[in-house]
């Protein structure tokens, strides 16, 4: 059984206090799929990019096992891209271009290859085509995790509490959460969204880490405190990749497993931060990656004693 991944397949040009880059390979689906490949190894990626995005950046794909037959390329148009400065700390950023190009009208194919998906991710795309995908699927997956942004809650917000009824795990920033409850405290917002349709709920807070809500549950997990931050584009797409790609892998949806995929997925988002775009996640070890999970245990492993 498969696992799905929708989202942009892009082109990007970043600059952050550290440097910059020229048009380098980018988009959610990108980051999320690479994430994924390393916990599960039946990944395939829906998308659609022009004929500039070459066999070579293809093979980015490929050599991680994914499978691009739903990877649509248009002949004589050019890739979804964006241009963006990160400001000294790390937690803003002034968008520069944005060249939507092929994916203006983008209508999502879903290879009869596919049909066995049990396991689909939403990347940050409209409502609409996300719901599209959901209703070209056969029968519906065993679990369905979407992607958002502040974006479509102002514009779409409609067809975005339509989608939400449709899936089982929202992931969102603090920011978002906040605007999309109309609540400031984190535990109230959690409560009125998984109200509008998911089960569970994961707001991601950036260098603070994330929490998980389902019910009356509560997880929190930190972040992993790193010496230098790159290169933030992409973590939130790195980490929902890792995250659904262990929840494959281990194929068993409940609140323990979700805490661990949680951890899966900030081990993952925590190396893409450390190098410009998908330089650090193309060529991790298994060993790099089990290190790094352990070290997301340690942060937070203590045992209690006595005053």
């Amino acid at each position: 059984m498969s696992l799905i991944i929708i989202g942009t397949v892009a082109f990007d040009a970043i600059e952050t206090p550290f440097g910059k880059t020229d048009k380098i390979v980018g988009g959610a689906a990108t980051y999320a799929s690479l994430a994924a490949s390393y916990f599960y190894n039946k990944v395939k990626i829906v998308g659609v990019v022009g004929d500039d995005f070459h066999q070579e950046d293809i093979s980015t794909f490929t050599k991680h096992g994914i499978d691009t037959e739903g990877l649509q390329i248009k002949e004589g148009e050019k890739s979804f891209f964006w241009s963006g400065k990160y400001h000294n700390d790390m937690n803003s950023r002034d968008t520069l271009i944005t060249e939507l190009n092929v994916l203006a009208d983008f209508d999502p194919i879903i290879p009869e290859s596919y049909q066995d998906c049990e396991y689909l991710m939403l990347g940050n795309l409209t409502p609409q085509v996300q719901q599209t995908v959901i209703k070209r699927l056969k029968n519906r997956p065993k679990l369905i995790v979407l992607d958002t942004m502040n974006f479509w809650m102002d514009i779409a917000l409609n067809d975005l509490l339509d989608t939400l009824k449709m899936i089982d795990v929202l992931t969102i920033n603090d920011e978002e959460a906040r605007q999309l409850s109309g609540e400031y405290s984190l535990v109230k917002a959690a409560k009125k969204i998984l109200e509008m349709g998911p089960k569970y709920l994961i707001i991601k807070k950036g260098e603070h880490g994330a929490l998980l809500f389902h019910e009356d549950k509560v997880f929190s997990t930190p972040a992993l405190p790193l010496a230098e931050v790159f290169d933030p584009t992409g973590a939130g797409d790195t980490f929902a990749g890792g995250f659904i790609g262990y929840l494959a892998k281990v194929g068993t949806i409940n609140f323990d497993t979700m805490k661990n995929a949680i951890i899966y997925g900030s081990a993952l988002a925590s190396f893409c931060v450390e190098k410009f775009g998908t330089e650090k996640i193309v060529n991790l070890t298994e060993a790099e990656v089990a290190g790094r999970i352990q070290e997301f245990v340690n942060l937070s492993a203590f045992t209690l004693t006595e005053a």
